[in-house]
């Protein structure tokens, strides 16, 4: 007799997101959770003693509205902060430049620089605002079915169709245009002013192992723009850290009657009588349940976790081939006060410094970076992305202090020299070298520094092969594609396994999407029963 109806492998945001819906829908859930703390990359961890910083993730994906209202994450403690700037742009001429939630008035700010840059801000972010709404259903959709879409699948796709019919001629071909763009063409044709190329051409590069002038780079605007209505990433953070929102979903799981066991590692998912049927830990101890859901990614669930007797050998053989290698790493910094950004060009700086720092001045800039990636090396000149959470959240740093959080690529899990664990020190030093370029003081700031690299992704937080968003978000590997075409609807071809990590569909980031999509539908399969 099975203990559990659900077990879910992995107490992840996306993991904590399904088990709360799978509890509420009746079902008793346990979450497994390998690491001594759940939350996966939504951790807020001690940097140095009095300093807390978002350990991995610094930004809510946005984090789905419907997802925060279902379970009353609110009530829960969760106090999300949203600052008025998303990002603040350096280049080492002197020059930045400020985009903020309001179009107009980063049009207003963009006059200062290009008369022609700040009349097509604004266009360009109207465009977004209206592609985005069309895209938005997308996320909370199951996959369809690419051989025998259902009747409700179907009748889906007539709703997106008659969207996008809406969408009239200019916008609707400008969509069906960009989704195979490199990034780097669809900014040149917007825009003339280098920084704010880059800029905005990060989102499509955030996370992937590509540059600006790979193909199909544009992809990640348009899904940003259907996260948000904005096509360049948000600044949005939790109180207390991304630990605050895993606070929050293990306070309103544990409501719900969810179970939660961390140090529990899990070895093998065993399959009996044609399903799985339970999970075997590292300690031995076997736990039976009706279904098994894995937070993991694609690649350590159906190459670590299963047995390969269990699977299709074309289906192993499509699972190897399933690209997931990072090329990102973080470095968390513990400072005695403020850094000064001479690029900053005046204003309020707590204002302008309060969400995302951008650092990437141009185009070839963001190649270069990845150049170095590609063949096995570091970037002498990464492309950033920082935030400084202290600024809008006290409680993380000391009195006058700050921490500061930095999202660095490229940093390849494979090098061609030398490994991670000899070359961690160098990579940090890289990286404050090339940031004191744009903030002179920062060195003598520093009082501690926490290096994670891409091999430290993948033996500490568990992400195979590095990758920060449990495989690359390409067009291959997208919304039906995703982990792999006619296995996109959180289901495996082992019955009773699913999937609800970054690895289906909507994807990465913290959103909880793919948690509450999986649930939906584990949650059909047991009422069917």
């Amino acid at each position: 007799m099975a203990n559990y109806d659900i077990i879910i492998i992995g107490g992840g945001h996306n993991g904590l997101v399904a088990a709360c819906y799978l509890a509420k829908a009746g079902l008793k859930t346990l979450v497994l959770e390998r690491r001594g703390v759940v939350g996966g990359g939504a951790t807020t961890e001690e940097i140095h003693p009095g300093f807390r910083c978002s350990t991995l993730a610094h930004v809510a994906g946005p984090l789905f509205p419907d997802i925060v209202k279902d379970l009353k994450l609110a009530h829960h403690g969760l106090e999300t902060i949203n600052p008025e700037v998303r990002v603040l742009a350096l280049d080492l001429s002197g020059r930045s430049l400020v985009i903020y939630n309001d179009a107009q008035r980063t049009s207003a700010d963009l006059e200062k620089i290009s008369a022609h840059d700040a009349k097509s801000y604004t266009e360009f972010a109207s465009s977004f605002s209206r592609i985005g709404r069309v895209l938005s259903p997308l996320l909370r959709m199951t996959p369809p079915s690419i051989d025998k879409p259902a009747p409700g699948e179907l009748l889906n796709l007539g709703r997106l169709g008659l969207s996008f019919r809406g969408l009239g001629k200019k916008d609707a071909y400008r969509l069906l245009r960009w989704g195979p763009m490199a990034v780097a063409d669809l900014v040149a044709e917007w825009f003339e002013t280098e920084l704010l190329r880059a800029t905005v051409a990060a989102r499509g590069i955030f996370g992937a192992f590509a540059g600006p002038w790979s193909a199909g780079t544009s992809t990640g605007l348009l899904w940003q723009a259907a996260m948000d209505g904005h096509a360049v990433g948000p600044a949005s953070s939790v109180k207390g850290g991304m630990g605050g929102l895993t606070a929050a979903l293990t306070k309103a799981a544990t409501d719900a009657g969810v179970e939660i066991r961390t140090k529990a590692d899990v070895e093998r998912v065993l399959v009996g009588e044609g399903k799985a049927s339970k999970v075997v830990l590292k300690s031995g101890e076997e736990i039976p349940a009706r279904a098994v859901v894995s937070n993991a990614d694609p690649r350590t669930t159906f190459l670590s976790l299963v047995d390969p007797v269990d699977l299709d050998p074309d289906f192993l053989l499509k699972i190897r081939n399933y690209r997931a290698v990072g090329s990102a790493g973080k470095i968390n910094l513990a400072l005695s006060g403020l850094p000064t950004f001479p690029a900053q060009n005046g204003g309020d700086a707590k204002t302008k410094l309060s969400g995302r720092i951008h650092i990437g001045p141009d185009i070839d800039y963001l190649e270069r970076a990845f150049d170095a990636a590609k063949y096995g090396d570091c970037s002498p000149s990464p492309y950033m992305d920082i935030t400084i959470p202290s600024l809008t959240d006290s409680s993380l740093a000391p009195e006058g202090a700050h921490v500061m959080s930095i999202h660095i690529q490229f940093a390849p899990y494979n090098l061609k020299t030398g490994d991670w664990n000899s070359r961690r020190e160098e990579f940090g030093d890289t990286v404050i070298k090339c940031l004191t370029e744009f903030a002179p003081n920062l060195k003598d700031l520093i009082v501690g520094r926490q290096i994670i690299t891409p091999l430290d992704l993948e033996q500490t937080y568990g992400l195979s092969g590095g990758h920060i968003m449990h495989g690359e978000q390409t067009l291959d590997q997208f919304f039906a594609f995703r982990p792999l075409i006619g296995w996109a609807q959180y289901r495996s071809p082992i019955n009773g396994l699913y999937l609800c990590g970054a690895g289906t569909h909507p994807g990465g980031g913290i959103t909880g999407g793919p948690g509450a999509n999986a649930a939906r539908e584990i949650i059909k399969d047991f009422r069917r029963k």
